[in-house]
């Protein structure tokens, strides 16, 4: 049986993860700051992330039906097809998650009711069940030919596996030396190995995610949607997870890829809320205003040319004389040299 320990994070991980752990903490910290100042954009936000959430995490798993139906779909609507009835459930399970986190917590008992409902409706025989018996990771070939890309745990040791995956967590998450971001990737990654029901795995694991990320205090998947991204870039994230997934039936495999790209898509959703709330808040501010706004609101350091490209009616001279301006009144650094200068926001002025 595999070996579940997480006690390598604490030593053996590349200092690159872990610095793109210090600068998404920063991130996080500075958000904080701006969602008590606007209040109304963040609830733009998540209703939003809501739909952006339901429509890619299904659309990973083919499951897909129009915008418009699901829109309607998280506003109530009752389901018809088939893959409007997974997309509901979906939809429910994900509800559970942001209105209860703060009461939930990771149990075998949480992840069999989120997969119950997002099958209840579709599959009820098998709905919040370890699979019966045992089911195979393919892959297909341009010419229909099939292939096994990966045998999960067999049927008759899910529980045990189980058992020991959510034991190994609550062991390490009581560990002060082991960072709470890099646990979330390596649990992901030995869930989908272990693939403890016979369909809908993937489902439930971006759910857990999210979960995961509330009760590490990272609140970010309420207002960007996480399954969207990994959906954005998900020929990444496969790729990463056949890496990781490598001989971990011989306890030899390597989590650090799929760590590093899980890093990476929560970096995008801090930048994608960063560009969402640029184009919401500053629709009606003057020109000089709106690019001294979005140099403050910037989470991560910005170039000239970036910050014309979101306001690409203001003239670059208008750009300069702000930023001389902001500059002179200390309000903003600048990070390097001509072409490749970048400005952040001085948290001294602030």
């Amino acid at each position: 049986m595999h070996i579940y320990d997480y006690s390598f994070l604490k030593d053996t991980i590349p200092v690159n993860i872990v610095s793109l752990t210090d600068v998404i903490a920063d991130l996080k910290s500075r958000e904080e700051f701006r969602k008590l100042q606007y209040s109304e954009t963040f609830e733009i936000l998540r209703k939003k992330a809501i739909i952006e959430s339901v429509k890619g995490s299904n659309a990973i798993e083919g499951i897909v039906t129009t915008d418009d139906r699901i829109r309607d779909i998280v506003s109530g609507a009752i389901p018809i097809t088939h893959d409007e009835m997974e997309i509901s459930g979906y939809k429910d399970a994900l509800n559970i998650i942001h209105s209860s986190y703060e009461n939930l917590d990771l149990t075998e008992d949480l992840i069999c009711l989120l997969h119950r409902t997002i099958e209840e409706e579709t599959n009820r025989l098998e709905a919040g069940r370890y699979k019966k018996t045992n089911n195979f990771i393919m892959e297909y070939g341009p010419d229909g030919s099939r292939r096994v890309r990966f045998k999960p745990v067999s049927a008759k040791k899910v529980q045990e596996n189980m058992e020991q995956l959510i034991l190994a967590y609550y062991e390490a998450r009581q560990d002060s030396e082991i960072p709470a971001l890099m646990l979330i990737p390596c649990f992901i990654l030995d869930f989908l190995c272990i693939h403890p029901f016979l369909d809908g795995n993937g489902r439930v694991s971006r759910l857990l995610t999210v979960l995961m990320l509330y009760l590490s205090g990272y609140d970010i998947v309420r207002y960007i949607s996480y399954e969207g991204q990994i959906n954005k870039y998900k020929a990444g994230y496969y790729e990463a997870l056949q890496i990781s997934s490598e001989s971990w039936h011989d306890n030899k495999n390597d989590y650090v890829p799929f760590i590093i790209n899980f890093m990476q898509i929560l970096y995008r959703c801090h930048k994608d809320l960063d560009e969402s709330f640029t184009d919401i808040s500053l629709k009606k501010a003057k020109k000089s205003e709106r690019v001294e706004n979005i140099l403050l609101g910037a989470i991560v350091p910005i170039s000239k040319q970036e910050i014309m490209e979101k306001v690409p009616d203001v003239s670059i001279k208008t750009v300069e004389l702000v930023l001389g301006k902001m500059l002179k009144e200390n309000k903003i650094k600048k990070i390097g040299t001509y072409k490749d200068a970048r400005y952040t926001r001085n948290d001294r002025y602030i």
